[in-house]
């Protein structure tokens, strides 16, 4: 009997480092769910392309046989135009992507202590960014909820495509007082505490990124008092990942 497939979707980057870190993870999967034929994408700047990668699932498999997880961390273009397109010629199932989603919130608050991030400092969450506006509002989300889980304000920003930049949230962070940075979120962002300092005060940066690359080489480099390190490997993540492809699976039995 043939194994179903998760073909793990990641952008991909021209750092090997990225690369590794997404086997790293998906090595995780396997050993959560031994049975499954776990494999990865990229969308770019790594090998298997997406086409092949799903080609060769569907070869495997066959097109019911495939869930495609991408390892993203919010909706925009690669999710809904070249991984959902994908999907639906090849006539399989997609999930959501990894975020925004409670899960995650552990994974950031373990990675800001590793960094040595003490307790009570304003954190930006910084993403890689995107025009659809439904990447923003989701990390807008996941802003909030970090916000709420480590009692300080926190403002989403982002590394390209949409505003605030980094260093406008940063800034506003520092500076400013009397509203929870996570304000725009809506009510669950409203409902974080805001215990910021005066202004100057040193704020943190939280790496929105599954993987190092691009993005995190301009995070490092940006100044910031403490930049915690991306999702990466992480029992946490893998199990979302395991998540997601079994709730793709359960909503295309249930509609069938």
């Amino acid at each position: 009997m043939t194994a179903p497939v998760l073909l793990a979707v990641a952008h991909g980057s021209r750092d090997p480092a990225a690369q590794q870190c997404v086997h790293a993870l998906l090595a995780q999967v396997r050993e959560l769910d031994p049975g499954l034929d776990v494999r990865a994408a990229f969308l770019e700047n790594a090998e298997p392309a997406l086409p092949a990668g799903l080609s060769r699932a569907v070869a495997a498999a066959g097109p019911a046989g495939v869930t495609i997880v991408p390892l993203l961390l919010a909706t925009g273009y690669h999710v809904s135009q070249d991984i959902g397109r994908a999907a639906a010629a090849a006539g399989v199932r997609a999930s959501a992507p990894l975020g925004p989603d409670p899960a995650l919130v552990p994974v950031l608050a373990q990675r800001l202590a590793a960094a040595g991030v003490p307790a009570g400092t304003p954190v930006v969450l910084a993403a890689a960014g995107s025009r659809d506006p439904r990447s923003a509002r989701d990390t807008e989300r996941q802003a909030a909820l970090l916000a709420r889980e480590l009692a300080v304000p926190v403002r989403a920003a982002y590394l390209s495509a949409a505003r605030p930049t980094v260093a406008e949230a940063s800034g506003a962070l520092a500076g400013r007082s009397g509203r929870a940075a996570s304000d725009p979120a809506g009510p669950a962002g409203r409902a974080a505490s805001d215990p910021a300092g005066p202004a100057g005060r040193p704020v943190a940066v939280a790496t929105f990124l599954l993987a190092p690359g691009l993005f995190y080489g301009q995070l490092r480099d940006s100044g910031a008092a403490w930049v915690s390190g991306p999702l990466g490997p992480h029992p946490a993540v893998a199990q979302l990942v395991l998540d997601r492809f079994r709730a793709a699976r359960a909503r295309a039995a249930a509609s069938a």
